[in-house]
């Protein structure tokens, strides 16, 4: 099984890459080395994080790393990163908007 980063993740992942570098740009870079790691070993165990009580979909699961929350679905063949953000944001009703 693979890890797929959808168009909007990878835009979230770059978002979030450069917000830390304002910072700490030597930071920055290994935060998402961090996050690309825990996808691959989630498409190896892609059960590992929870259901998302929101969505209420076996399919649509997270983990934490840090204070993000990192969402994906789980696909026959692959899990698909559907987004990265902050803990504390809330997520939008509709899965659609994440």
């Amino acid at each position: 099984m693979t890890a797929y980063w959808t168009i909007k993740a990878r835009h979230r992942l770059q978002q979030l890459h450069d917000h830390i570098a304002e910072d700490q740009p030597e930071n920055a870079q290994r935060f998402v080395d961090r996050l690309t790691r825990r996808a691959d070993a989630l498409a190896e165990y892609p059960l590992t994080g929870r259901v998302v009580e929101q969505y209420q979909r076996d399919d649509i699961r997270e983990v934490y790393e840090g204070r993000y929350r990192m969402i994906y679905r789980v696909l026959p063949d692959r899990i698909d990163i559907l987004t990265v953000r902050h803990g504390a944001r809330l997520l939008p009703q509709r899965l659609s908007n994440l």
